[in-house]
């Protein structure tokens, strides 16, 4: 029987997986005391044999031998061989549960869609579901050896009502090398079609909605078959096998207490029991025993599965929902929360705590932004805040200063010979006709120009530099003269590109 501990560990305490170390059936104590035993008793052989039986002259010898073992364990990658390989056990011994086919969704398939309620449709119905249980039984009778030792001959399986002598007759009369365990779900088959004919499923959706189900339902046995028989490369057993056992030969003569090879010499401590090998062995070779455990999860350990278990179930609810469920509904009734916008259950007193804690809306509900009324104040943009500077091509893309400059688009838009400003003269319809230009913005626009000549007369002039934002004092000079500074006032709550104003000349 399989071994739950759930409930132990519903909730964390302390020594809460202190107390499972006290289980027998299950435990990791029941699946290695026999190689354990046989660990110690080799090495309390190995270590009377040195103590009491060589001569100086031997143990000497054996020092060097043992110390050798000792540097070799060292060479053997047990962490990882046994760590991948478990690993690889684990996550294929769950895949193997969850092939297990349950017929669950199948029976409220046939339930709701193999209609009436004379005796030729609960027939239908129960033969449907008793052919998929049937499959079932087959594959897990080649997988399992409990099943197997359940059914040990077709007999058993009429004997317990899975199939009639009719069926086994036509079962066995269908020759194949191969395992016939899908037999019944073609038997299923066209049943279902028989049923579509006779007008027990009702249309067609419903009869492929059947099929699918019985596909998903197949392709779980089919599963079974091929875990079973295709299992992890041997040789990849054989070299985890080799390597542990191996790791604690070499550990047993290696990890022995021995006498200083000098007479003057200070020898390691002399413990007689080597806890700490002792432990190693237990969890390297527990890991090993662990893997042959669940690698074939279908035998009779005490941690396989229980498929006897699984199909007395899977038989009765299926059973019971196809014929004695079917059309079998309680009175449709008005709910307790009828009259009521929230629906409250009630709770009882161990529970009564859990109403007092607030509902979770959201991990920034808990911020407390508005405790500091200066900073939830909403700001507006105006001419006299500051001006922050931003990297050249963030300003074409975010919120600017009220006012546009030459500077903001750098000495590159403003030294290019192909971009120019709109001319107050032009042509061209303004952006915003019916705006004055705003004096305290020309006068602070006109102070960034002269600090930006000031500051690039001051610089040297190096050819070819213009890439690295310097320029020649006379291409400066002859751009300004013929680019003359036409203002424009931008709106508080919004900046103004480049690709805004039609008034760009080449």
């Amino acid at each position: 029987m399989t071994v739950s501990y759930t409930l132990k560990v519903a909730n964390s305490r302390f020594g809460g997986f202190s107390k499972l170390l006290f289980r027998w059936k299950g435990s990791i104590y029941k699946l290695l005391y026999k190689e354990f035993i046989v660990f110690v008793v080799l090495y309390a052989m190995l270590s009377l044999v040195y103590r009491r039986l060589l001569t100086e002259e031997q143990k000497r010898l054996y020092t060097k031998v043992a110390q050798y073992c000792n540097r070799s364990t060292d060479l053997i990658p047990m962490s990882f061989v046994l760590g991948f390989y478990v690993t690889m056990i684990v996550n294929r011994w769950w895949a193997q549960y969850t092939s297990i086919p349950l017929p669950d969704q199948l029976m409220c398939v046939i339930s709701s869609n193999v209609h009436g309620k004379d005796e030729r449709g609960r027939i239908l119905r129960r033969t449907l579901i008793r052919y998929a249980n049937l499959s079932a039984v087959l594959i897990l009778r080649s997988v399992s050896t409990r099943v197997l030792k359940r059914f040990p001959t077709m007999d058993h399986m009429v004997e317990a009502g899975f199939m009639t002598q009719d069926e086994r007759k036509k079962f066995e009369s269908l020759h194949s090398d191969f395992n016939k365990y899908w037999i019944p779900c073609v038997w299923f088959t066209n049943l279902a079609a028989q049923a579509r004919r006779d007008g027990r499923i009702r249309d067609d959706v419903a009869l492929r909605l059947l099929m699918d189900e019985l596909n998903l339902y197949r392709a779980k046995c089919s599963m079974l078959f091929h875990y079973d028989w295709i299992s992890i490369p041997l040789v990849y057993t054989q070299v985890v096998t080799i390597a542990v056992y191996s790791f604690f030969a070499f550990c047993l003569v290696g990890r022995q207490f021995l006498e200083p090879l000098e007479p003057g010499q200070e020898g390691d401590l002399d413990m007689y029991v080597p806890l700490s090998t002792l432990l190693q062995f237990f969890f390297y070779a527990g890991w090993l025993k662990v893997a042959e455990q669940i690698i074939n999860p279908f035998g009779e350990d005490d941690d396989d599965f229980e498929t006897n278990k699984l199909i007395d179930r899977n038989l009765q609810v299926s059973l019971l929902s196809v014929d004695d469920m079917y059309q079998n509904l309680p009175p449709a009734v008005k709910d307790k929360y009828w009259n009521e916008s929230m629906a409250q259950p009630p709770y009882t007193m161990a529970t009564a705590a859990e109403t007092l804690k607030p509902s979770f809306l959201g991990s920034t509900f808990d911020m407390r932004m508005c405790e500091d009324t200066e900073q939830s104040q909403p700001a507006e943009a105006s001419p006299s805040m500051p001006r922050i500077q931003t990297p050249l091509l963030s300003r074409f893309f975010t919120a600017a200063s009220p006012a546009i400059s030459i500077k903001n688009f750098g000495w590159g838009s403003r030294g290019h010979p192909h971009l120019r400003r709109p001319r107050a003269d032009s042509g061209f319809p303004s952006p915003y006709p019916n705006r004055s230009e705003d004096p305290e913005s020309v006068a602070r626009i006109e102070e960034e120009e002269t600090e930006d000549e000031e500051s690039q007369a001051s610089e040297p002039t190096t050819p070819g530099s213009c890439l690295g934002g310097t320029r020649p004092p006379e291409a400066s000079k002859t751009q300004r003269k013929e680019l003359p500074l036409i203002q424009v006032k931008a709106p508080a709550s919004e900046s103004i590109r480049p690709d805004q104003s039609e008034a760009w000349e080449p």
